[in-house]
């Protein structure tokens, strides 16, 4: 135990010191500093930022648990993120990045009007705080309690050990956002980043090794043959994910969730140019090819070793296969690493969300000629409260029945496809006015919550993405022509920055890449 704790509290610490080296001399007072980073971020550190904030304990407990249930089909959920990242960077982030946003909501009000900008930022904050920020706090806890074994510890029973942790954890996740802003997020991402990437490759390396007697191809070899079916792709229409929802939702969502999401696109927005934003996606996009060996990979694996014992407990098992394989001082650091995950989500989420209350709802509704310092300091305690009341909720989503990482989608399409909708009719089309989208949003988040938990509806959720998609864009176009508005589009360039000369070319063999993916393993 000494040596696991000795790598967990080493690497911990190490990034806390680096943080605050590179933050001493920061100006943290202004918005621009605290909530943008003052504008200074590089394309390798918004990669960093961005795929920490994306990848977490969510995935590494929650979709490993999925892949060790449902084999490889949930890799769709990841490779096409690829795809969404490419076509960001080149139509999205230059437009974003020229009418100098801050926030996506900004962008609504001058497409629409303020009603709908502020309509946005609330169900945002809602979405933020009552399905994200829970579901990490939770997978966290998880991982901890099978790992150190807090409640044997503590003497206390699993309930009350994982309620503390979450405690702990949200505490600590918290105090980076606080006091850093999004710089002290983004740095401690990368950092974070490369521990996950370097041990989440350890975990499936020792596996293969050792099944393959030595030989990493024959250890892939023996885990191939021992369950053929798990490495099918191409999901059957009544799976967990059937390959059909790749045309109709998914990509709506990996659209929205890599070029619209506030939380992911806000690091791009940080970006020292346009040129170092485009970089920062495109990297990222390869990141994500890579992620399956950390959270698809080891569910399989775990499935050989373990075989259908955690059927019904499937978001125990990359915590087990952690304790299997790893010796003592790894496991340590190991999990450092792992809180380091949780950490880049929490506080990721937590400075997006107050970023939106101080600039899309406080600022515009409560104190127009507030102060940076005042803005700065109102969006503190709002991360403060936003940490307490998720550090409530997560307990809640205990025992989902299809996994946390099925609920958390499930959960992230009551607010994402509504949004989704009414940008994409923003950036696409000229005859949808501000009332055709703000009943496109209210009819997306009733229609969805009645067909995914209200009504009984024998049509896969991510198929209802696409549905509610459709018919939003149908009664939006029907509501602007017969309700018109006088309101004018007029989206202001404020940068003039020029592209990176690369991003296409290199783009397109992404997508090449991830076709391939398909092709091979269907």
């Amino acid at each position: 135990m000494i040596y696991t704790l000795l790598g967990f509290f080493g690497f911990t610490i190490f990034v806390i010191c680096y943080v605050w080296y590179k933050l001493r001399s920061e100006n943290l007072t202004s918005s621009q500093g605290y909530f943008l980073a003052g504008k200074s971020l590089t394309g390798v550190v918004i990669a960093g930022s961005m795929i920490m904030t994306n990848i977490s304990t969510e995935h590494l407990i929650g979709m490993n648990g999925n892949a060790y249930r449902n084999g490889m089909i949930v890799v769709a959920w990841e490779v096409t993120s690829a795809i969404a990242l490419v076509i960001a960077a080149i139509y999205f982030i230059p437009r974003y990045i020229r009418m100098g946003l801050t926030t996506i909501p900004e962008y609504l009000e001058s497409r629409f009007d303020k009603l709908t900008r502020t309509l946005v930022a609330v169900f945002l904050m809602i979405s933020f705080v009552v399905t994200l920020l829970p579901i990490v706090l939770y997978t966290g806890a998880i991982n901890f309690e099978s790992i150190f074994n807090v409640s044997t510890v503590l003497g206390v029973s699993e309930g009350n050990a994982l309620l503390l942790t979450i405690i702990v954890i949200g505490g600590i996740g918290s105090m980076y956002a606080i006091f850093g802003g999004l710089k002290a997020v983004a740095l401690s991402d990368t950092i974070n980043g490369i521990g996950l990437f370097s041990l989440g490759l350890i975990i499936p390396g020792i596996a293969l090794y050792q099944i393959g007697n030595g030989n990493l191809l024959d250890g892939i070899s023996t885990i191939y043959n021992h369950s053929p079916e798990k490495f099918d792709i191409i999901g059957e229409s009544d799976s967990t994910l059937p390959f059909s929802v790749l045309f109709t939702g998914l990509m709506i969502n990996q659209l929205y969730f890599w070029g619209m999401n506030q939380t992911i696109i806000q690091r791009a927005l940080g970006a020292k140019n346009l040129v170092e934003a485009q970089k920062g996606l495109i990297y990222t996009g390869f990141l994500k090819l890579f992620v399956p060996l950390i959270i698809v990979l080891p569910g399989l694996i775990g499935f050989y070793y373990f075989g259908d014992s955690f059927y019904d407990s499937q978001d125990y098992i990359y915590p087990q296969l952690v304790k299997k394989l790893l010796p003592p001082g790894l496991t340590g650091l190991f999990a450092a690493v792992l809180l380091g995950a949780v950490l880049s989500t929490f506080n990721s989420v937590l400075n997006s969300a107050s970023t939106i209350f101080c600039l899309d709802l406080y600022k515009p509704y409560f104190a127009r000629s507030a102060t940076d310092g005042e803005v700065v300091k109102v969006g503190k305690w709002v991360a403060v409260i936003l940490a307490v009341f998720a550090i409530t909720v997560a307990p809640m989503v205990a025992n989902a029945p299809e996994g946390l990482f099925q609920l958390l989608q499930q959960l992230n399409g009551i607010f994402f496809i509504p949004i989704a909708s009414i940008l994409f009719a923003g950036f696409f089309t000229k005859s949808i006015n501000a009332n055709g989208a703000k009943v496109g949003l209210i009819f997306g988040l009733i229609f969805y919550l009645l067909t995914t938990f209200i009504i009984e509806v024998d049509i896969h959720f991510v198929h209802i993405w696409g549905i509610e998609f459709v018919l939003n864009f149908v009664l939006m176009f029907i509501v602007s022509a017969y309700f018109k508005t006088t309101k004018v589009v007029i989206e202001k360039e404020v940068d003039t920055s020029e592209p990176w000369k690369y991003v296409k070319t290199i783009g397109l063999f992404l997508v090449i890449v991830t076709v391939l993916i398909y092709i091979l393993l269907s």
